[in-house]
């Protein structure tokens, strides 16, 4: 269980990093944002180009945030019965939720998605807009953020299974958002 732990330290220090790519990414998004309408407003000036690397940037940081959102523990979750659980029986709910759905369906988007993102890189497919960008960037965020959550979902398995051994210890508490 060691060996499998160190493998799960090693995931989370991986999605923490690119976690951190991700706020990078929504920062520059911002900057790119109030740019763009600074140069509208000011100097009557757009194009496309800025609206897509914007989005670009945003979808970027969607996809490759939500495996640290996951690791966080702060992933949307529908908190019927969870909470009033304890602690034990919380731990057996997320090592199926993340054995049974979350780790297979991911895998399998990110199986799905890497043809698309192919297509796109070999034929090198363009936004329709003018003055649009290449398409494959964004694309490439599919395949990759679906297989970081995998992976991010794996490490979480591994250490929900290593505290229902007594081996670690994860806090399962969940507070439901304040909004």
């Amino acid at each position: 269980m060691q060996g499998l732990l160190k493998v799960s330290r090693a995931i989370d220090a991986l999605n923490q990093r690119i976690g951190g790519i991700a706020d990078w990414l929504i920062f520059l998004s911002v900057l790119i944002a109030a740019g763009n309408a600074t140069m509208r407003y000011l100097l009557d000036y757009s194009t496309n180009g800025l609206l897509e690397v914007q989005w670009y940037l945003f979808g970027g940081a969607v996809f490759l945030g939500a495996s640290y959102t996951l690791k966080l523990n702060e992933h949307v979750r529908v908190d019927i019965v969870y909470s009033h659980l304890p602690e034990r029986a919380r731990l057996i709910v997320d090592a199926v939720g993340l054995l049974v759905f979350l780790i297979p369906a991911m895998a399998f988007f990110a199986w799905l998605s890497w043809p698309v993102f192919a297509r796109a890189f070999e034929s090198g497919e363009m936004s329709s807009n003018y003055g649009g960008l290449p398409q494959w960037p964004i694309l490439l965020m599919l395949p990759l953020g679906f297989a970081l959550l995998s992976l991010q979902g794996l490490s979480e398995l591994i250490k929900r299974i290593a505290a229902l051994r007594h081996e670690a210890y994860v806090d399962t508490h969940y507070e439901k958002p304040l909004q």
